[in-house]
């Protein structure tokens, strides 16, 4: 019998002892690999990106450099000729704003969603009644419901709240209602057996079962919202990164327009892989066996 240390080492061994080759395991060459074909592709796109300014496919104001672009970035991001960023705000505070009602909107999505399916998961007949309008609300895109929002509440934060709650709150709730349907039922049974009434096998039980694909459903919610937030601040929207989209189309500033987006979908990059790596330490059980 041969016994595995933490290392390795047996495995390789026996793979000496079989003549193959054996291949040396670092994990940072692997990161390497894959970094330096995200910066070529990088590279490739800016390079077919000035091929096409260059060749003067579509006029500099529809399709500006990637220089103009950067110049456009550097500008929001700083105080120039007395001038702070755009609009009296910085980039980063633009977005931070932006991220702020991201943040309320689907936290509010969540502490909503999450009981709600739960419910839906459970209750059949809740189920029956409230999965429509769940589907409903889901299929709206945000701008149908902007300005019944802005007659409501007016123009200034609430219409925006309500708008990216109305938006990530679908996905959450329909992603726990499939959770907690999919929890197996020898699970539900043992805690039965064990005495475990319907509250305790909801919140013992259902819920642990179902965390790692709630998570999910908020992780896409925060997604929609993000792409919501640009519609949620075309009213009134500054600061903010939509707001400030908004206002540089309006003059049809397109480099600043392209950086803003550019920013949006960076700072996008980082927020999802700071919301995995949440998501890895709430559930490290998952994907095991």
């Amino acid at each position: 019998m041969t016994l595995l240390d933490t290392r390795g080492k047996a495995p390789a061994a026996a793979d000496e002892r079989a003549g193959r080759p054996v291949r040396p395991t670092w994990r940072g060459g692997r990161v390497l690999r894959w970094t330096a074909l995200r910066l070529l592709a990088l590279v490739v796109l800016v390079a077919a990106w000035q091929a096409v300014v260059t060749a003067g496919v579509w006029p500099r104001v529809l399709v500006p450099a990637p220089a103009d672009v950067w110049r456009a970035l550097v500008r929001a991001s700083t105080v120039h000729e007395g001038v702070r960023g755009v609009s009296g705000h910085l980039l980063v505070e633009h977005l931070a704003v932006s991220l702020r009602r991201i943040a309320i909107g689907t936290g509010y999505a969540a502490l909503a969603g999450v009981p709600l399916g739960l419910l839906i998961g459970v209750v059949r007949p809740l189920a029956v009644v409230l999965e429509p309008a769940v589907t409903f609300l889901r299929t709206l895109p945000p701008l149908a419901y902007l300005s019944l929002l802005v007659i409501w509440f007016g123009i200034d934060e609430s219409p925006k709240i309500w708008l990216l709650v109305v938006a990530a709150l679908p996905p959450i709730t329909a992603a726990t209602a499939a959770a907690v349907r999919g929890v197996p039922g020898d699970l539900v049974e043992a805690a039965r057996a064990l005495g475990a009434g319907p509250v305790s096998v909801l919140l013992s039980v259902r819920l642990p079962a179902a965390l790692p694909e709630i998570l999910t459903g908020v992780r896409i919610a925060v997604g929609i919202a993000y792409t919501s937030v640009v519609a949620a601040e075309t009213i009134n929207g500054v600061p903010g990164i939509g707001g400030m989209i908004r206002d540089a189309q309006r003059y049809n500033q397109t480099d600043l327009v392209i950086a803003g987006l550019l920013a949006i979908g960076l700072s996008g990059i980082v927020l999802d892989a700071l919301f995995r790596g949440a998501e890895r330490a709430a559930v490290p059980w998952r994907g095991r066996a």
